[in-house]
């Protein structure tokens, strides 16, 4: 079983999949927005495909850590898949896993373009990646 990340921006879904022993989180893909019913469709074939058990969805906390405009959306989007999906979905404070993402990228020494079509999937391997690791710290790994 695997464990299912997602960065939700306001164009792209950012995809991340953990490994089968739940300790690794990668960059699966990222999806853009041309319908919620597209996003469901495509989450849904990544679930069955993986069989997926948990789904880590980040919540954009603003630096002080109160709720926004992003972390409402998060909280409506997280609403939408429980009605499509059976899997338990958690909230994971994803404060500045964009930047981080792009830092990452910019290390690679990638193009604009090319960072542009991958930041979101790295961001939810990040998110996915916060998760496993509180999880990890919460089971005294």
């Amino acid at each position: 079983m695997r464990i299912l990340g997602l960065d939700l921006g306001t164009k792209t879904l950012g995809i991340a999949i953990s490994d089968e022993l739940e300790t690794i989180a990668s960059p699966y893909k990222v999806v853009e927005f041309k319908s919620v019913d597209e996003t469901i469709n495509v989450l849904q074939e990544i679930i069955k495909r993986y069989q997926i058990k948990l789904i880590v969805l980040g919540l954009p906390k603003n630096m002080d850590g109160s709720l926004g405009f992003a972390a409402e959306r998060s909280i409506s989007y997280k609403m939408l898949l429980e009605k499509h999906f059976k899997q338990e979905i958690i909230l994971v404070d994803e404060r500045l896993s964009t930047v981080e993402a792009l830092n990452i990228l910019l290390d690679e020494d990638l193009s604009r373009k090319k960072r542009k079509k991958k930041v979101d999937g790295v961001a939810a391997s990040i998110i996915l990646d916060t998760y496993l690791r509180m999880r990890g710290i919460n089971n005294g790994k």
